[in-house]
């Protein structure tokens, strides 16, 4: 499996670097407190050895005791300081992902699927707390550490010291070995995890289809085949770290055991060498010997977190492939209000949507109502689009080759086409979410750019097939936290009879298709500053009557409004003023 390159250097990484070098400091101070304790306790054993009372090791002890009160003070101290760093920067990496799958536009065919994002997001994005909490403060404690501990353990020995320079080098050396294969085996589980999360949101979206075409027992072979492919891809991860964490503990006890092998040979006169004065001591012995399992811990620590670094490092590919430049971006940065101005909350908007085969005929020349208009908004805009050039990425055939359109304010305009023909593309272009390769699309005469779009799209409304309702009250569902949202005239005028309050479930549950149509519409219009509305296929998922109901009303917030509509309902089509047929 080809390797994902890590990222560059983010600039939340970089805002975490100076805290986590910081707590990697303070952490290697608290280590290397362990010297004077050593010292001190291998001195009162001497003394004791050599005939010493009690009272002559009182004061060293409580010396220790200090010492060791210190040391977990301070390495509590660069634990907090690393975690809040790491924390904060993990904040700001899920941040700008969401931030660029948010300003990425509909019409993106490369967006990541819903499941893979929320598996990169929530689960994946977990494994860069680790790599950064534990990882980089053991890589700094690893190179300052077990140096200066090299250097007192060669003050008595240099046969010792000679003994852990050459024990040292072994554990990252195979560390290093099997965090190549770690680094694969982790991207490969996230990649699992990542489709198993997207193949289960899509059975779960369509589990109603699922049920029709009784592809049920199918379905959940597939989904068997996924889970099974993921626990083997687990199982692999799991079992790099149970060599990795053997590897560690094999080398750092043989380093330990090498050197108590010589020291005890030495005092007992069989090894005389390797002591600056002839022959050590027992108290210069017991502080060497006391000395090299702390030489090895913070390389044993460096080993433990090798997994770590492999997940993070593979979690930060992730996010970094959903902060990528996307293919096609918004005029502009999706606002946290894009939602709400154009009233869609949710809704999908997928690039070809059009199914069904579109009939021929049905114009309507049906003049504009001339009714009150349904709470208060601006009058409405006109649309002008001059020799619109469109075409997705990747693919030579444009959607749109020089294609013009006008329509006059207040007018009702159908669109038809064939299906896959761009209708649901053209009503996203109008609605800024996407730039055109060439040409000219103006609301109200301002044209639409990178500088206008946000402004432009607070006028606009938008109706998709099946909007997505939460779970909640109906004024909730209409408001969707903006203030001063028209909610109540907009409810009674499309939703009579229904009380305010009422709640209805997730997508709906609780709302036939023509109420929740209705619901969809009343949030797209709620907003005061709605007079265009984009709908795209409003009537394609209802049956006869319910369409009809749907249709009067769709019309009824039409009054005063600009409508465009892509239908392959001819009745629909014939109760607007004009039919385009795209090209």
């Amino acid at each position: 499996m080809p390797r994902t390159p890590l990222p560059k250097p983010h600039v939340a990484l970089r805002d975490a670097a100076a805290p986590l070098r910081h707590a990697g400091l303070i952490q290697s101070a608290a280590a290397l407190l362990w010297l004077p304790q050593a010292a001190l306790l291998a001195g009162i054993v001497g003394s004791l050895a050599a005939g010493g009372g009690v009272g002559d090791a009182l004061l060293p002890a409580g010396a220790i005791l200090l010492l060791g009160l210190a040391r977990a003070g301070l390495d509590a101290l660069g634990a907090r300081i690393a975690f809040r760093a790491a924390r904060g920067a993990l904040t700001r990496l899920r941040a700008e992902a969401v931030a660029v799958l948010a300003a990425r536009s509909p019409l993106d065919a490369g967006r990541p699927s819903s499941g893979a994002a929320a598996a990169a997001l929530a689960e994946q994005a977990e494994a860069v707390l680790p790599y950064l909490l534990r990882f980089r403060t053991a890589r700094l404690r690893t190179a300052i550490v077990p140096p200066v501990l090299l250097l007192a353990v060669l003050t008595q020995s240099w046969a010792a010291a000679l003994v852990l320079l050459f024990a040292a080098p072994l554990i990252p050396i195979f560390m290093a070995l099997i965090g190549l294969r770690a680094q694969e085996a982790s991207e490969a589980q996230m990649l699992e995890i990542g489709g198993m999360n997207a193949l289960l949101l899509d059975r779960l979206r369509g589990l109603s289809t699922i049920r029709a075409f009784d592809a049920v027992d199918a379905t959940a072979a597939r989904l068997r085949a996924a889970a099974e492919g993921l626990r083997h891809r687990s199982m692999a991860v799991l079992r790099i770290a149970f060599l990795s964490s053997a590897v560690l503990e094999l080398f750092a006890a043989l380093g330990v055991a090498m050197v108590a092998v010589y020291v005890g040979f030495h005092l007992l006169g069989a090894l005389p060498f390797g002591a600056w004065g002839g022959t050590l001591g027992l108290g210069p012995a017991l502080f060497v010997l006391l000395l090299a399992p702390a030489f090895f811990e913070p390389l044993r620590d460096l080993a433990a977190a090798w997994h770590d670094r492999a997940a993070g490092e593979a979690a930060l590919g992730a996010l970094a492939g959903l902060a990528a430049p996307p293919a096609v971006v918004l005029p502009d940065a999706l606002d946290a209000g894009l939602s709400a101005q154009l009233g869609c909350a949710g809704c999908s908007m997928p690039a070809i949507p059009e199914r069904a085969a579109v009939p021929d005929g049905a114009r309507s020349l049906a003049p504009v109502a001339a009714v009150p208009p349904l709470g208060e908004h601006p009058p409405p805009p006109g649309l002008e689009v001059d020799d619109l050039v469109f075409r997705y990425p990747g693919t030579a055939t444009a959607v749109f080759n020089g294609f013009s359109l006008t329509v006059a304010p207040g007018e009702h305009v159908a669109l038809f086409a064939e299906s896959g023909g761009g209708k649901s593309t053209l009503l996203a272009l109008l609605a800024g979410l996407a730039l055109p390769e060439a040409g000219r699309i103006a609301i109200g005469g301002q044209a639409m750019a990178p500088g206008t779009a946000a402004a432009l799209r607070a006028r606009i409304a938008w109706l998709g097939q099946r909007p997505h309702l939460f779970a909640g009250s109906l004024r909730a569902n209409i408001a969707l936290g903006r203030a001063g949202a028209g909610t109540e005239a907009a409810r009674a005028a499309l939703l009579p009879g229904l009380p305010p309050d009422r709640p209805i479930g997730e997508g709906g549950a609780g709302l036939s298709g023509g109420e929740a149509l209705r619901l969809g519409l009343a949030r797209a219009i709620a907003g005061a500053g709605a007079s265009l509305i984009l709908a795209d296929e409003p009537t394609a998922h209802l049956d006869r009557a319910t369409a009809a109901d749907a249709t009067e009303a769709l019309l009824q917030a039409a009054k005063g409004r600009t409508l465009v509509l892509a239908t392959h309902d001819p009745v629909l089509a014939a109760r607007m003023d004009r039919v385009v047929r795209l090209p």
